[in-house]
């Protein structure tokens, strides 16, 4: 192989690799709160419920790095977009906090908050939050 072969092979693995690192950094910074959640616009088991703890004044903050606060969401599916959330972390940065966060004196993720005063931190079973809020659960 001559040295010219030789000289756009090297280049060609170079951009590929340095394509390739960009593309893996941009992917992992992506924050999940910016790529839209997929609702269903089917009625889903637990909208009622999400409703209820949202009219009741039940407030869930975390943010979307939190393991927990994945699982918390998943265990709603797509009646998660009916509960009080608040991301307390500001444009994707886990270093930021976000202000109302701040006021409201969170320390770990997820908390709930309860119009009583009050607060679950960690997952909560949604007996519990059905307990704490007065919602009814459903079957």
């Amino acid at each position: 192989m001559d040295m010219s072969k030789q000289v756009v092979i090297g280049v060609l693995v170079f951009l590929l690799i340095v394509t390739g690192i960009a593309y893996l950094n941009k992917a992992k910074f992506i924050p999940v709160e910016a790529s839209p959640t997929p609702y269903s616009s089917a009625p889903s088991k637990y909208d009622d419920f999400a409703k209820c703890l949202n009219e009741k004044g039940v407030k869930m903050y975390g943010a979307f790095w939190c393991g927990h606060c994945k699982n918390q969401k998943e265990a709603f599916g797509s009646s998660f977009q009916y509960v009080n959330y608040q991301e307390c972390t500001v444009g994707g940065n886990q270093n930021s906090f976000a202000q109302e966060c701040k006021d409201a004196d969170i320390k770990g993720y997820p908390t709930w908050k309860f119009p009583n005063g009050t607060i679950k931190e960690g997952e909560v079973s949604f007996a519990d939050l059905a307990k704490l809020s007065g919602c009814t659960l459903p079957q």
